[in-house]
């Protein structure tokens, strides 16, 4: 099972990624795109075109998860940014695969 401790990076891809790919095509993406080891243990995010997907990929010590999730209703608030992925902390992973916006915005508030 996936652990998230206050250590471990989350490098979420920026791009959308076809929702076919799986194990394979999720590594050669991470190596590729993101110029990355997916052996490092970080957790790398995906979401497909719509929203309406997202899929994780990490190492757990001895082998290679895939994790999906499908949303019934609705899309996910992806975060942009320049580059090819955005680092968040866990905590962050989590607002983002429940549905809460996680890039803070300038301006929001009221004076």
């Amino acid at each position: 099972m996936m652990g998230l401790g206050t250590a471990t990076r989350v490098l979420v891809a920026l791009a959308p990624v076809d929702g076919r790919l799986s194990f394979n095509g999720l590594v050669a993406l991470v190596q590729n795109r993101l110029q990355t080891d997916p052996l490092s243990g970080q957790v790398f995010v995906f979401t497909n075109r719509r929203r309406n997907r997202l899929k994780l990929l990490f190492w757990d010590g001895s082998g290679l998860w895939v994790a999906t999730k499908r949303l019934e209703r609705g899309r996910l608030g992806w975060p942009v940014g320049e580059g090819a992925s955005l680092a968040l902390r866990p905590e962050q992973m989590l607002a983002l695969i429940h549905g809460v916006e996680v890039q803070s915005r300038r301006g929001w508030y009221r004076r």
